[in-house]
């Protein structure tokens, strides 16, 4: 019943929300076998970090043909003067929560709304998403993704290419168990949640919660190693799992070609999910150098989610906009993040593009690249962190360059990012799998 509810959700919104969103509107598919060409005034070579000066780049049938094409090979092409801008890979934001949004009533609305209200919104989300450039996004956590992307996979909405993990996995009172905060009479009648709802508490059940993740469709596993800043719980950096646990976690994940992202802010619980083998560490706010050594060794990857920090750092100036047990949380750890991120970068750890997006407002995703930049990481390298390598971290070799054969996921942007990373706030050429969805002048 709640997987039909939210399919209709997401049909009725392609032509509600997708009517009325405030973006420009896409212009119509192109034709099967039409060929496209880009004239791009320069391009960002993902692997080299560079640009390579005026390249045009024929797109066919959601593919790259080529990249430098002579005017020769133009005839019959529909041209798109992108002359003006710097062309690159589309983006990946490889956390984003697409079903929510933060909000002083975000505590308050899991009592009062349904799912089909925040798949409807999830919809707008994701249309914003693309709009500023993520033709590609990792979803860590939410029960509407799996249900957005097939539908967006399906053609009904615009969105990016999604990566769901589905329902977080967590232990009794973490980060993610669903009834944190519930008072004594609401947990006693719903009962403590378990492997099914993604809370486990031993190594049988850490392997359960995997296999029900697939069951419902997720694409990746999420586990939160440590307490967190937004969960009604005192801790925000306690380890809240054995290494044995997230060893089974990830073992298991492995049978079913998932790889684990791992949200922990606590030394402690970073150095039990490298050790148990997870792909990333999320957000990583007391990253120690123990830690830093011990994920070079381990090839664990690091998404910082600066925008993320900031963003709970500066709304918990404001009274009543947390709960109070998250406020202090928020005000210490939020303000981290960015300078963790950056002693990171100079001690080689590798660094992989998140946001947290859902934290704060989708859409102003790109603002993070900024933030990199802020902590010391220079601009071509928080562009790779967007494009090859968080193709690396989700393991698919299609996308993240501007290559012949490689998925023709393009955004533009005026000027040049590498000596104004500003200009990544100004995309206004977008395709996604050779479909035009923003475009100069619309």
């Amino acid at each position: 019943m709640r997987d039909s509810l939210l399919s209709l959700a997401l049909l009725a919104a392609l032509s509600s929300v997708s009517a009325h969103a405030a973006e420009p509107a896409a212009p119509a598919a192109s034709p099967a076998g039409e060929l496209q060409a880009l004239q791009c005034g320069q391009v960002f070579d993902a692997r080299s970090g560079k640009l390579t000066g005026p390249q045009t780049l024929l797109v066919r049938q959601g593919k790259i043909e080529r990249v430098g094409a002579a005017e020769a090979d133009l005839a019959g092409a529909t041209r798109v003067d992108l002359s003006g801008h710097t062309c690159m890979p589309g983006w990946t934001d490889l956390h984003v929560h697409l079903g929510s949004q933060s909000s002083p009533q975000s505590y308050s609305e899991g009592f009062r709304l349904d799912e089909v209200d925040f798949a409807f919104r999830a919809v707008g989300y994701a249309n914003k998403t693309l709009m500023a450039g993520f033709t590609s996004v990792r979803d860590l956590g939410g029960e509407v993704s799996p249900h957005l992307r097939d539908a967006i996979n399906q053609g009904l909405v615009d969105g990016p290419r999604i990566w769901a993990a589905g329902k977080s996995i967590a232990t009794t009172g973490g980060h993610a168990d669903p009834t944190n905060g519930y008072n004594d009479a609401l947990s006693h009648l719903i009962g403590p949640p378990g492997p099914t709802e993604g809370v486990i508490n031993s190594i049988e059940d850490a392997r359960q919660a995997v296999r029900q993740r697939y069951k419902e469709g997720s694409d990746v596993i999420k586990i939160t190693a440590t307490g967190g800043v937004l969960s009604y719980a005192r801790s925000g950096d306690a380890p809240q799992f054995t290494v044995e646990e997230v060893k089974a976690i990830v073992d298991t994940a492995k049978d079913y070609g998932y790889r684990v992202a791992a949200h922990a802010h606590g030394e402690e619980g970073m150095k039990r999910a490298v050790l148990g083998g997870v792909t990333s560490i999320e957000h990583g706010t007391y990253m120690s150098d123990d830690v830093m050594k011990l994920m070079k060794q381990h090839g664990t990857w690091y998404v910082p989610t600066i925008y993320a920090g900031r963003f709970v750092a500066d709304k918990a100036k404001i009274d009543g906009y947390f709960p109070e047990v998250v406020r202090p949380k928020a005000q210490r750890i939020g303000a981290m993040i960015q300078e963790t991120a950056g002693k990171a970068y100079k001690n080689g750890v590798k660094i992989a593009f998140g946001t947290d997006m859902g934290v704060g407002p989708h859409g102003d995703n790109a603002r993070e690249f900024i933030y990199m930049v802020e902590a010391g990481i220079p601009a071509s390298v928080a562009l790779q962190a967007a494009t090859i390598r968080a193709a690396e971290v989700l393991g698919v070799d299609d996308q993240g360059v501007i290559e012949a054969g490689k998925r023709a996921d393009i955004v533009a942007v005026p000027g040049n990012p590498l000596e104004d990373i500003a200009q990544v706030m100004k995309v206004d050429f977008v395709m996604r799998d050779g479909k035009i969805y923003r475009s100069p002048g619309r």
